[in-house]
């Protein structure tokens, strides 16, 4: 029955993401708001609000472990699984830009949460403001350079919800904010009791199952383009999403509630992962062909994310 309420939290995570971004962009276009800016931002965020939920809904139900571990997985599955999945089936290009700024500020956040977390074994109201301020500051130089720069729209955004009616906003709203509020609540307590009868720990279930989960609709996405020979997954959108993980997600949740460190294998396992997984894709975008991710990369990172699942659960035993 447990893995039940996983799954149905985990549809109506779906469901209910894909009604707050429709909704949030046309409600965007009701501000004027630039398309550009709408991709970077109102985007951006919408589609983490799942993950900020199931942060948030475990925070609160005593369960930091499943806050911590649905980030940390997250930032390990988007790179690990999707990438690596997208790039054994079709070649990856990478933009020359991705390492100017994108990347090195995952990584500063990346090194910034083990840091904090290291520290003090808890994030605070302090350090999770400071986490949502990088943020902002980072979304202001992006946009500030792709304005410079020229950088066309983003794919996400539809020119049909410019038309969209102020009635049809308030039901997508109600509807999305709907889904992910039972959702996230369906998925942590699945996620609880999942873990209670297979006899391991919050942490594991919520860096595997709850992260793969989240990830699913990107992967189902990446792959089936990658097979249609159309253009996949953009580097710099998975390492934006990274960075929204933890800057926003961890660090709203941890504004409206402390989040602390319960199980020791976050700390001596998980997230050097996660900086492991963060910190290699440099090397490949550089050797031995640059700006490419081909085959025998993405089976390598994907090896690499097989492994992390087996040592998720035998470091916990």
């Amino acid at each position: 029955m447990s893995l039940i309420w996983v799954l149905l939290g985990l549809v109506l995570l779906v469901v209910g993401g894909e009604f707050l971004v429709r909704s949030s962009v046309a409600l965007s276009f009701k501000f004027n708001i630039s398309k550009l800016v709408i991709g970077m931002t109102v985007v951006s965020f919408a589609t983490s609000v799942p993950e900020l939920l199931v942060s948030l809904q475990a925070a609160l139900d005593g369960s930091p472990d499943i806050s911590l571990g649905n980030v940390i997985g997250s930032n390990i599955a988007n790179i690990g699984l999707v990438l690596g999945i997208t790039a054994f089936i079709s070649p990856l290009a990478i933009s020359r830009d991705f390492y100017k700024l994108n990347w090195p500020m995952m990584m500063l956040l990346s090194l910034a949460l083990y840091y904090i977390l290291e520290s003090g074994l808890v994030i605070n109201f302090r350090e999770g403001a400071a986490l949502v301020l990088s943020l902002i500051i980072f979304l202001y130089i992006l946009i500030r350079n792709s304005r410079s720069s020229g950088v066309g729209i983003p794919e996400e955004i539809d020119d049909a919800l410019q038309t969209t009616s102020n009635f049809k906003i308030i039901i997508w709203l109600t509807i999305g904010g709907a889904a992910l509020y039972f959702g996230s609540e369906w998925l942590v307590e699945g996620a609880k009791e999942t873990a209670v009868s297979l006899g391991v720990s919050e942490r594991v279930i919520s860096v595997t199952m709850v992260a793969i989960g989240t990830s699913v609709p990107e992967l189902a996405a990446s792959v089936i383009a990658a097979l249609k020979k159309e253009k996949a997954i953009s580097l710099g959108n998975l390492i934006g999403s990274n960075i929204f993980n933890i800057a926003s997600v961890l660090g709203l949740t941890a504004m409206v509630h402390p989040i602390e460190v319960k199980n020791e294998n976050i700390l001596g396992q998980d997230i050097f992962w996660m900086l492991g997984f963060a910190a290699i894709l440099l090397p490949l975008a550089f050797l031995p062909k640059r700006f490419t991710i081909g085959r025998w990369k993405g089976m390598l990172i994907l090896t690499a994310y097989i492994i992390f699942i087996y040592s998720a659960f035998l470091g916990d035993k």
